[in-house]
């Protein structure tokens, strides 16, 4: 049997949401632990630049806004290791947890904190162009196509919002939906259908992107009735097909999960499992962005010391 790893505070995801609890229990006198998997800084390090996290002139990438995030959090003494959490036994207290590596962790207070992973649309060609044209945040890349011609691909409410977020800089913005049909809400369609740089593009499925060394140049999407080709000059493209929360890990445990995925909670960050609390993507399906989950994060930071102190003998 391997030795466990013991803390106060396990926290699951080195994101903004992660990060943030963490400077707040390491604050509070707790010895806190993040495990950040693959790399630290989650879905954020992916974002070529952002210009909207108060208090950080931007632009400025994801990765650096993270790094310095990850730093202010080493420098008050929280550890960090790059582990894979695969699974959580809550049946007792202390929370166990196994990690990909092997790894047994203790911990009397948990934060999940795993964020979530866009969907994409899984094109050949789409790899190629991931931040040269393609995004999935139009509140984050939007600015960057001031006078351009762009789409949107889906049709819920994000994606209705995103495109009438993008009239503000864009030229046009086409909406590229495979049914002619929406999820929006009525009056964000409205909304849409009003404005006059919106164009519907529908019953249309993109089935490839091209592009040169400058990146997006044109669209190429199939009409889903009679397959006819249609190519669509634009230089960015983003899509708006919904998350994935990373929650797998938690199906085998006592935590209730929407049946999306998406963890259920409180006011107070509380899930139904006691010393168990969550922040950020994980369980946000509105927002999605590094400042909420940070706030999301701070919530949960102070209500695990609350649980803590409460809970010390």
């Amino acid at each position: 049997m391997l030795n466990k790893i013991k803390t106060d505070v396990l926290i699951i995801g080195s994101g903004p949401a992660g990060c943030t609890a963490a400077i707040y229990t390491i604050r509070a006198g707790f010895k806190t632990l993040v495990l950040g998997g693959v790399s630290h800084g989650g879905q954020l390090i992916k974002t070529n630049d952002v210009e909207n996290y108060p208090g950080v002139p931007g632009p400025i990438s994801g990765f650096e806004l993270m790094d310095k995030i990850h730093k202010q959090t080493v420098a008050l003494g929280v550890e960090f290791a790059q582990e894979i959490v695969v699974k959580i036994e809550d049946s007792a207290r202390p929370f166990i947890v196994h990690t990909a590596s092997g790894k047994i962790y203790e911990a009397s207070a948990i934060v999940v904190a795993t964020g979530s992973t866009a969907k994409w649309l899984n094109l050949p060609s789409e790899e190629a162009f991931k931040g040269r044209g393609v995004s999935t945040c139009a509140t984050c890349d939007g600015f960057f196509y001031k006078g351009k011609d762009v789409c949107v691909v889906g049709g819920g409410n994000k994606a209705f919002e995103e495109a009438i977020f993008l009239t503000r800089f864009c030229r046009k913005v086409y909406i590229v939906h495979r049914r002619d049909s929406f999820r929006a809400h009525k009056i964000t369609i409205d909304h849409a259908k009003a404005n006059p740089k919106i164009e519907f593009v529908l019953s249309a499925t993109p089935k490839e992107i091209q592009g040169d060394e400058t990146g997006v140049t044109t669209l190429i999407v199939e009409d889903t009735n009679t397959k006819e080709l249609r190519k669509i000059p634009l230089q960015g493209i983003f899509v708006a097909i919904g998350t994935v929360p990373q929650t797998d890990f938690l199906k085998t445990t006592s935590v209730k999960l929407e049946p999306s995925g998406h963890v259920v909670y409180n006011a107070f960050a509380k899930t139904n499992v006691a010393g168990l609390f969550v922040a950020g993507d994980c369980t946000d399906k509105i927002y999605n962005q590094a400042i909420t989950a940070a706030g999301m994060g701070a919530k949960a930071g102070m209500e695990v010391i609350n649980f803590l102190n409460d809970t010390a003998v």
